[in-house]
């Protein structure tokens, strides 16, 4: 679940880790975006995206969006557990900032410098430098798939990042749709690509491991693909398909 197409990151990881898995994935597009709404609202839209995944019965339900694992899961976690695992998405600062080297923060400007995102930074990058970056207008860009809106915020988001960071941390898992573009982006000439941290592919395992279910990448059977915009049931929007993740899930089983 998601407020829109930032989910794709996560569910094309479960899709290459299971290919059998029958999908479900809940949008909020009369809602959108949940960034500038007040906590209270945000988990409001939220509740009422996941009831409306939880009608189909889910084995866990994965909340493909930073900003709702910050506002929201408790109230997930109270409505479904235990009957269905609740899997939130965290920045990946903990394993970036093993690396040892200075680390960049790409993250909303609702979320950077968040007493969330601090506290994260406060508990998992301690002795590492890091630096905050805002991402304006990215997260809106990669949802509509506009390029030059896409390629504008990610040259404003490079300009601010520390040439001499050694790892970019993608806090919000739209950007993990341009990850490739955002590497291009903070490569400096005479220094190796930074390395980039993304959360879908942990959070793809963790949901696995919480039912008990073992990657079977090999699985030829494909699953099902069943789309929720605002609790009808659609296809994938079609900005979803100029990213590769989009275009797994619809070429495995078209969206219904």
């Amino acid at each position: 679940m998601d407020s829109g197409i930032g989910l794709l990151a996560a569910t094309a990881a479960v899709r290459r880790l299971r290919p059998d898995a029958d999908l479900v994935l809940s949008l909020d597009p009369d809602g959108m975006p949940w960034g500038p709404r007040t906590p209270q609202d945000l988990t409001e839209r939220a509740v009422a995206v996941a009831e409306a995944a939880a009608a189909h019965r889910p084995d866990a339900l994965i909340v493909g969006c930073n900003t709702a694992t910050v506002h929201a899961l408790p109230a997930l976690r109270a409505l479904l557990e235990p009957a269905v695992p609740v899997i939130g998405t965290v920045p990946a600062i903990k394993p970036a900032a093993a690396g040892g080297g200075p680390v960049a923060i790409w993250a909303t400007p609702a979320t950077t410098g968040s007493p969330y995102q601090r506290g994260l930074i406060e508990d998992f990058a301690g002795g590492v430098a890091v630096a905050e970056v805002p991402c304006w207008g990215l997260a809106e860009a990669v949802e509509h798939a506009d390029e030059t809106a896409i390629d504008a915020a990610i040259a404003a988001a490079a300009a601010l990042t520390p040439a001499e960071a050694t790892t970019v941390v993608l806090g919000c898992t739209h950007y993990e749709l341009v990850a490739d573009r955002i590497r291009a982006a903070v490569r400096r000439p005479g220094r190796p690509a930074p390395v980039l941290h993304g959360s879908a592919d942990a959070v793809a395992a963790q949901a696995l491991r919480r039912i008990g279910a073992r990657p079977e990448p090999g699985t030829t059977a494909p699953g099902t693909v069943t789309v929720i915009l605002s609790g009808r049931v659609g296809g994938l929007p079609a900005p979803a398909l100029a990213y590769a993740e989009g275009r797994l899930l619809q070429a495995v089983a078209p969206a219904r």
